[in-house]
């Protein structure tokens, strides 16, 4: 049977995917598509696939309930959506820029940024998010750096080393760039703190150009240009909500066969000829197994099979993140709702870390009489939000929303929990991430996927599972161990009670 660059598979295999979140979904697409008479099974511990993509009614429309958009610079979403169908319903924001809560009120986001870190001193001058005595030190770094963060700038040629993010801007720019615009915005990407996150895993431009000997701003102009050049969107966003990006797939992997079990819950594994997942209804075979699930549920798994590897995954810290959709009374706000959102640095002390205004943002989403508004609580090392009960949480933000943008007269209010959903990428994050798919390659068959390893978004999730799906390709296009019309079925006794692992 011919697989992934015309390697062939052996007849009767079996792929399991361990994990539908978006990963998962996407390992699948990549297997299915490799070889006709593949069998490709996805399981699924919670009762319907898609992960940490959510939606839900709210006003009469579709709202996304966590990721509302993806990075259209990144090919694999829209390259996934070609594939099945979706290209046609992408639509990019109908509103641009976003502000950032400072010095008492919202401040435009400055022209000029790359990921969150000033490229130019005037568009930064012109937006008051910084004061002068701020700006002043910032400008310092056009004369050059006062220092690297471990100590010395590296040597011609030698590569750097890995420092925080907020060790190289700080040095380099000053603090308040780093509290006000640096930490919300990479920051709020992983819903992390910039002064405990891997420059390497989450920006490397930044750690080039800081290790270096000149100006971080006029190294990250040529390293990491500004994005969003005209007639170009930045984000772009199927028009009925992330959530038909998983309905879509779903559908067009069972069109293709594929076997989408919703409810199983894999509760361990082993190898000998082959692989058995252990589920609450007995074993289910493969040949190879790509597990997209969230890294504390992956090292459970992998903790029989290598201690080390899962040890590393378990360490991984992770943030919860709690959203609050709420839908105002159009005549009560006090002022206009300008470009898409804004952003709350950390030193605020707000609940609110993230505040997105859906009706300008999306204007197929607009009605008469009212405006949709989401707001995010929760980030790493602030877990106020997670330990507020539903009504309390939604009462902040209430408040917070009325002091600070004038919002009031809540019609309809939301909450959606996502406890554990960022996982923290700490400074040496992919020399161990490197060590730990060092040694899954070591088992036969086995392959990894999700948000623990490159990156967090739906693109980065994305590409890991389509990668993850033909590193499996390639190790069934090497094995002799499928059995010619073997398949996944439940066999054997129930496995002792476990937490059910569910996908990312």
């Amino acid at each position: 049977m011919a697989g992934a660059g015309g390697a062939a598979v052996p007849e009767g295999a079996t792929a399991v995917v361990v994990g539908g979140g978006i990963a998962g979904l996407a390992a699948a697409w990549e297997l299915s598509g490799a070889a006709a008479g593949l069998r490709v099974v996805v399981l699924e511990a919670e009762p319907e696939v898609g992960g940490k993509i959510r939606s839900a009614e709210v006003g009469g429309r579709t709202v996304d309930l966590a990721a509302d958009a993806f990075v259209a610079r990144r090919p694999e979403a829209v390259e996934l959506c070609r594939e099945i169908g979706l290209a046609d319903e992408l639509v990019a924001p109908g509103a641009t820029g976003a502000s950032v809560w400072s010095r008492g009120r919202l401040r435009r986001l400055p022209d000029g940024l790359a990921l969150g870190v000033p490229t130019r001193i005037w568009p930064l001058a012109r937006s008051g998010i910084v004061s002068p005595l701020g700006l002043a030190r910032c400008a310092l770094d056009l004369l050059g750096p006062l220092g690297a963060p471990g100590g010395r700038a590296p040597s011609a040629g030698e590569a750097p080393a890995d420092w925080a993010v907020a060790d190289v801007t700080t040095r380099r720019l000053g603090r308040e760039v780093t509290e006000r615009l640096v930490d919300p915005l990479i920051g709020g990407i992983h819903a992390g703190d910039t002064r405990r996150m891997s420059a390497a895993a989450v920006f490397p431009p930044l750690l080039e150009a800081g290790a270096g000997r000149a100006s971080l701003m006029r190294g990250l102009r040529r390293l990491a240009p500004a994005t969003g050049s005209e007639g170009t969107p930045v984000f772009l966003a199927p028009r009925r909500g992330m959530a038909s990006l998983v309905t879509g797939l779903t559908e067009a992997l069972r069109q293709r066969g594929v076997e989408v079990r919703t409810g199983v819950a894999v509760r361990g594994m082993r190898r000998a000829a082959r692989w058995a997942l252990r589920t609450d209804g007995g074993d289910v075979d493969a040949d190879a197994v790509v597990i997209a699930t969230p890294a504390p549920v992956t090292a459970c798994l992998l903790e029989p099979l290598d201690a080390g590897a899962a040890g590393v995954l378990a360490a991984m810290e992770t943030a919860d993140v709690t959203v609050v959709t709420v839908r105002f009374a159009e005549e009560a706000r006090s002022q206009p709702l300008e470009g898409t959102g804004f952003l709350v640095p950390r030193t605020e002390g707000t609940v609110v870390t993230a505040c997105t205004w859906l009706t300008s943002k999306w204007p197929h989403l607009r009605r008469p009489g009212d405006v949709l508004v989401r707001a995010s609580a929760g980030r790493a090392g602030d877990e106020r939000a997670a330990r507020l009960s539903d009504d309390e949480v939604a009462a902040a933000v209430h408040d917070e929303l009325a002091s600070m943008v004038g919002l009031g007269g809540a019609r309809e209010t939301v909450v959606t929990r996502w406890p554990g959903a960022f996982p923290q990428y700490a400074p040496g994050h992919p020399t161990r991430i490197a060590a730990v798919e060092a040694a899954v390659a070591k088992l036969p068959g086995l392959a990894l996927a999700g948000a623990a390893f490159h990156g967090v978004g739906i693109p980065a999730c994305i590409g890991s599972g389509r990668q993850a799906g033909r590193t499996a390709l390639a190790s069934l296009a090497t094995s002799t161990t499928a059995r010619p019309g073997t398949s996944p079925a439940a066999n054997g006794s129930p496995a002792p009670d476990r937490a059910p692992f569910g996908g990312s």
